[in-house]
This record gives C-alpha cells, sequence and structure tokens, in this order.
C-alpha cells in the first residue's frame, strides 16, 4: 500500500510544538501524518565499555527525539499494542516524534490523539539514516531483521529496543507488559539523572546537587519534560548494549565492477518494491558497457543473519567454488552455501546443522546446505576472513539465487561473485561504527557470579526456552 498524499493525511506543517498550533482545530490536527523532513536531526548515542560486561553501555549525549515504532506485519493485535505504545510514550515523553512506516501510518494515524511522522514510500532509505535516533520493534525476529535492513546500507545504526511478540522471539529482549520499564531506561540511559528528580530542581537542592556545574543543569534540562516515570534509575544506571557483527556483502559482475547500488532497493518490507534484475540481465548490461569505471564508492550491502546461494527451483546440485583469503578452499556441490554472522548461527544454519556460535564471539560461518559429500563440515572462521563464492563453470549456465537476510534477492550467473567478510567495529570520535547495536535486558541477578559476568542471561535462557538446547525426550513437561 502506497502513502496516500491526501491534505487530511499529510501536512508539510512544522512539528507539534509550534506556537501555532493552537490555530488548527483539534480534530483535524490530531490525526496526521507529518512531513519527515520537519523532523530534527538524529542523535547518535554514545557507547561506553564496563569494567564488569563485555556488553557496553548506551549514553545519550541528550534527549532522543525520533523514535521509529516498528510493529510486526500482518499481525492486528500487535498493531494494538503498537498504538497503546505510542500513546504511552507521548503522554509521558511529550518532547519525542513517533515515526512509523508509510504502510503502518495509514493503519494507525486515525487511532492516535496527535500526529505522527512517515517518509512517503521509497524514500525511507534515504531519510531514515538522517533522523531516526531509536528503533522499537514489537515482533519476532524477523520484525527484527526488518528493522536491520533498513540501515543494511549504513556504518551506523540507531539502536534497537526489541519486544517480542513473534512466532519465535529468540532475538527479542523484553516482554510487551514490561513496556513502560523497558522504554524508561533506554531513554535515561548514561544521562545522569534520576527520574525522580527530573522537573523538580528543588529536589536536586535536598539532595545536595544545587551546585551542579552549569553543563550539568543544561544536560539535567534535556530530560526535564518527562514526567509520570515512576522511581529512579539512578544515576550512574545504563542499559546495556549488544554490538550484533554483521556480514559486509558486495556482488560484482564479469568486469569485477560492484552492482549493489543496482540491486538494492532503498526500501525494504513494502509490497511494492522493485525486483532486481536478473544475472543475465546485468551481464548484458555490464557488456554494453565494459569500459564504465570500477564503483569502488558503491556502497555494500550489511546482512546481519547471513548471506546464501543456493540451486533454486533447478533439480540439480548447486556447485560452487569457495575462495578463502584469496585461497581456493574446496568445490561446493550441494543445494547452497550460508555464511553466517553469529546471531545468524541460529537461524537457518541451524537448520542446516550449521553449530551455535555465542554473538560476542567476533567470527563468520561457512554452512553447507545438503552438500553431496559427507565430508564436508561447517566451519567457524575469523571475522575478518575475506570468503569469495564464485559460480563454477561447471553449472551449464544455471542462473542461481542469492539472498541477503532473506530481504533481498538476485540471480547471479557464471563470471560474478559474491565477497563477503566482517564488518569491522570501529570507536571514532562520532562513537562506534559498525554492528547493529541491541538493547539487552539487564542481568536479573546484576554485577558479577563468582567472578563471571551476568552477560548471558536472555541468551542461555533463550537456548533452553526456545530453541530445547538438549531438550530430553520423553520427559514429564514436555511441550507438545
Amino acid at each position: 500500500m502506497t502513502l496516500r498524499l491526501a491534505p487530511r493525511h499529510w501536512a508539510a506543517a512544522p512539528g507539534r510544538h509550534c506556537g501555532s498550533a493552537r490555530s488548527f482545530a483539534a480534530s483535524s490536527r490530531r490525526r496526521e501524518i507529518l512531513s519527515f523532513e520537519a523532523l530534527p536531526e538524529r542523535v547518535v548515542p554514545h557507547y561506553e565499555p564496563t569494567p564488569t560486561s563485555s556488553l557496553l553501555s548506551l549514553h545519550w549525549p541528550q534527549p532522543p527525539r525520533n523514535i521509529l515504532l516498528m510493529p510486526k506485519l500482518h499481525a492486528p493485535q500487535v498493531v494494538v499494542s503498537a498504538v497503546e505504545f505510542a500513546k504511552h510514550i507521548h503522554s509521558n515523553y511529550p518532547d519525542l516524534n513517533i515515526i512509523f512506516e508509510p504502510h503502518i501510518s495509514e493503519m494507525v494515524h486515525e487511532k492516535l490523539p496527535f500526529p505522527i511522522y512517515s517518509a512517503p514510500s521509497g524514500e525511507q532509505g534515504t531519510q531514515y539514516r538522517n533522523k531516526v535516533d531509536l528503533v522499537t520493534t514489537m515482533g519476532g525476529d524477523g520484525t527484527i531483521l526488518r528493522a536491520a535492513s533498513l540501515f543494511s546500507m549504513e556504518a551506523i545504526v540507531p539502536p534497537i529496543l526489541s519486544f517480542s511478540m513473534g512466532t519465535l522471539g529468540f532475538l527479542g529482549e523484553w516482554k510487551f507488559d514490561e513496556h513502560k520499564r523497558a522504554w524508561r531506561e533506554v531513554y535515561m540511559s548514561g544521562s545522569g539523572v534520576p527520574v525522580e528528580d527530573l522537573g523538580a530542581p528543588h529536589t536536586q537542592v535536598s539532595n545536595g546537587r544545587g551546585d551542579a556545574r552549569a553543563e550539568d543543569r543544561e544536560l539535567q534540562a534535556g530530560w526535564d519534560s518527562v514526567r509520570g516515570n515512576g522511581k529512579s534509575m539512578g544515576v550512574g544506571r545504563t542499559s546495556k548494549i549488544l554490538l550484533r557483527n554483521r556480514l559486509r556483502v558486495g556482488i560484482y559482475d564479469s568486469h569485477g565492477n560492484n552492482i549493489n547500488e543496482r540491486l538494492i532497493p532503498t526500501s525494504t518490507a513494502e509490497p511494492e518494491l522493485q525486483i532486481p534484475p536478473s544475472g543475465e540481465e546485468l551481464a548484458e548490461a555490464s557488456l554494453a558497457s565494459p569500459t564504465a569505471p570500477r564503483a569502488e564508492n558503491t556502497p555494500h550491502l550489511h546482512a546481519i543473519n547471513e548471506v546464501s546461494i543456493d540451486r533454486g527451483v533447478h533439480p540439480h546440485l548447486a556447485i560452487i567454488d569457495i575462495y578463502v583469503n584469496n585461497h581456493f578452499l574446496t568445490e561446493a556441490v550441494a543445494d547452497g552455501i550460508l555464511i553466517s554472522t553469529p546471531t545468524g548461527s541460529t537461524a537457518y544454519s541451524l537448520s542446516a546443522g550449521g553449530s551455535i556460535i555465542h554473538p560476542l564471539v567476533k567470527s563468520l560461518l561457512i554452512t553447507p546446505i545438503s552438500p553431496r559429500s559427507l565430508s564436508f563440515r561447517p566451519l567457524v572462521l575469523p571475522l575478518n576472513t575475506k570468503v569469495v563464492l564464485k559460480l563454477s563453470k561447471r553449472n551449464r549456465g544455471r542462473e542461481l539465487p542469492v539472498s541477503i537476510d532473506g530481504k533481498r534477492r538476485v540471480g547471479v550467473s557464471i563470471g560474478m561473485e559474491v565477497r563477503v567478510e566482517g564488518e569491522k567495529l570501529q570507536k571514532t570520535e562520532h562513537g562506534w561504527r559498525g554492528g547493529v547495536p541491541c538493547v539487552i535486558r539487564a542481568s536479573t541477578r546484576g554485577g558479577e557470579a563468582g567472578g563471571i559476568a551476568e552477560d548471558d542471561d536472555s541468551w542461555v535462557g533463550g537456548l533452553n526456552s526456545l530453541l530445547k538446547f538438549n531438550y530430553p525426550f520423553g520427559e514429564p513437561g514436555d511441550i507438545h
């Protein structure tokens, strides 16, 4: 469904806090979908190491303002919860701007007594990277993948707060009935201001903090519009962040040109997405202009789960040459090949017999899909390994489909290459570059237990409760 630009729904007026807002009737203002361009620029948070954890801590330099809310698609009950969440945010955090995807905004804007924001269909990719401070997903692992795919060509991804409301939800950290607490912790993370002190200067004086430095008072003032948030988080309390590694993917034609820009639509999860051209059509385009300059500056795609190449609709096994750091590894004869991240090790790769890898282990995984040889086992390689997949000439001219996170597919033919390596995580003066920062639920035990940081509560719990790791057969309580 495309975004209808009817005047009743779309307004290019300034944000809802402008002084002229009172000149509009409440009934006309409250149900508008406002222009994305009216939003302030993005606030990029900082992530700092913590002494007792392998995770990072989230620090906002100023309060986040633009929140992208992404409910699960085709799930009416989840959309109802998204409306409830949006109302809570608007009531208790009045300076926040709530953003929905175009097709979702058309569904919910009549149910919300305040304006929301959205970008026209086809322009989300260029708009989100400059405007979105924080992403909140409400669904399963597929919804998190959908959120990550919106920033798959960006080096800096906004933090993702996920509520598990889908089928499995192995990556989801929070239940929706905890949404008030979860949101408060993320919003206030690293502010240095207890929630109970906000908007009450006399409380600061009574606590002996009345002589705070001018910059401290200015920082605290940024959060003074928050109200009704319950008890204090504590001055030093921060949300924990897991930077999930991604794969850096480039698809190259027979002339060595990176063709990602021609393959990738600027928007995802939309029914009207442009279908990428086939490998043969791309090869013909390259032949028409063989002297075209190499696209060295073409941005790479990033995958949070996996890259796959498979035999598609063909009845015969695919034949794929695999190179590791420019060395020939093997000729794979199989239904396909997967290259996965640690996050993706519990997805398609797990079904294909791959190993489970902890998300903090910097690595990538090569997993064959139904290989002809029984000795072809999964390989775990360092994250900086460069892997190249080439179609063997023995494929007899067949075109094979390549899928990136299951969100984008394209056919590749003989002479084309799929180049994959782990994305580098770099700390710069502007914060961390690389990875997908996911808000991790704080340990219920807190601190360290026997000298071991409590980083793994949700991951170990997910293995046991969701994936039924080493679950005994025939035991009482077995889930049917």
